[in-house]
């Protein structure tokens, strides 16, 4: 599991506008932090290409 949190953390801070992502496998999450507005179908069509879903995102 450690490979695919560490995955998604680096495609997430990848993304223009992401400073920094905390995933946790352990409660399905992901925190991201951003200096710029980025489009949520952006951010989650990066988890999902991952293997991960997304069930849903919170502000």
């Amino acid at each position: 599991m450690w490979t695919l949190r560490s995955r998604v953390k680096k495609t997430l801070e990848a993304i223009d506008g992401v400073t920094e992502a905390v995933v946790s496998h352990e409660s399905g999450t992901a925190v991201v932090t951003m200096s710029s507005e980025v489009a949520d179908d952006v951010l989650k069509n990066a988890v999902e290409a991952q293997d991960y879903e997304v069930t849903g995102i919170h502000a």
